[in-house]
């Protein structure tokens, strides 16, 4: 995969998915896996490595498998659906020593297990990048799921840490139902003391992948920016290039990467901060980094940021970029 500052920051990007049993986990796999390699380029879209429970359970185009195993299958594409079997850092593992090295690991939890316990293989790994924790809630049948007291917790727990809550099967909800979903939501934050994670309401778990792909090509409107952004006309993208003589403050950059406006789905880029550094952004619901690049990237400063049509608020971004730049003669 051909990507303009990838060989500098050098971590595979992580991604677990989770949702109670029916809420649509495997729906989304089942979407982005057709999407990896379907889109014309430039960029290529990425290769996947695909964690499951079981891969069986993944209606995967038979057009698309190559080569399938008792514990993998393979697919046309580049991709690659492993089933986890009883050690997930084995499997994790396994995947990382695959040359080339694959592009994405995204992970489905169980439906009764938490998601959080499985990103934490991403913090523990240095050659992974925890991208992103998502949830799917089925908005249907919330209310009814948390009216029993022995699903209440498995249901609650996981928003703690999720990034992206994905309120599916969002046709067959009513407004009501789909009002009491998001009261929920933010009740659990409220109660925690914490922001409430981005909310979308999706329909047969219809997200995009180039929301959460690690791929940034600005040049021309293309990559993330177009990508997401062309998706059905839902989302819109923020695409910034800074001027080749700007230079910006690190500690600002962290301070407003831990401050963004509502609105903002998901971040991502890098930036110059003086005497030759670099400094990687990363951004999607709570987990956010900014780290320095062992090396300059190809092709100059870009930031990209993903939100709704109508709710991304680019006039905020654009003046807390401008906030973060150096002061003339300073150094960070």
């Amino acid at each position: 995969m051909s990507d303009p500052g990838r060989a500098a920051l050098a971590r595979i990007p992580f991604t677990v998915i989770g949702g109670f049993l029916g809420a649509g986990k495997t729906t989304l796999l089942n979407r982005w896996l057709a999407q990896a390699g379907a889109a014309a380029g430039p960029p290529p879209a990425p290769r996947i490595a695909v964690l499951v429970n079981d891969f069986g359970a993944i209606n995967i185009d038979a057009a698309l498998v190559q080569q399938a195993g008792s514990d993998s299958i393979a697919l046309s594409n580049g991709c690659v659906c492993c089933a986890i079997g009883d050690d997930l850092s084995a499997a994790i593992t396994s995947l990382l020593q695959a040359s080339p090295p694959f592009d994405a690991v995204v992970v489905e939890a169980s439906g009764v297990s938490d998601p959080w316990r499985i990103a934490q293989h991403a913090l523990a790994e240095p050659r992974l990048q925890l991208q992103a924790v998502l949830l799917l809630v089925d908005a249907a049948a919330l209310a009814g799921h948390l009216a029993d007291p022995l699903l209440a917790d498995t249901l609650t727990r996981p928003l703690a840490h999720a990034d992206l809550v994905l309120l599916n099967h969002a046709d067959r909800a009513s407004a009501a139902e789909l009002a009491a979903a998001r009261a929920w939501v933010d009740a659990d934050a409220a109660q925690r003391g914490q922001p409430s994670a981005p909310l979308l309401e999706t329909r047969h778990a219809d997200l995009p992948l180039a929301l959460l792909a690690d791929t940034l090509y600005l040049p021309h409107g293309g990559g993330l920016a177009t990508r997401a952004a062309d998706h059905g006309r839902q989302f819109r993208a923020w695409p910034c290039q800074p001027q080749p003589t700007d230079l910006f403050d690190a500690a600002l950059l962290r301070a407003w990467l831990r401050a963004l406006p509502a609105g903002v789905l998901r971040l991502k880029g890098w930036l110059p901060v003086g005497g030759g550094r670099w400094l990687a952004l990363q951004w999607a619901g709570r987990h956010a980094s900014a780290r320095l690049l062992p090396a300059p990237p190809d092709g100059g400063a870009a930031l990209v940021a993903i939100g709704l049509a109508g709710q991304l608020p680019e006039a905020a971004l654009a003046a807390g970029l401008q906030a973060c730049l150096q002061a003339p003669g300073t150094t960070t």
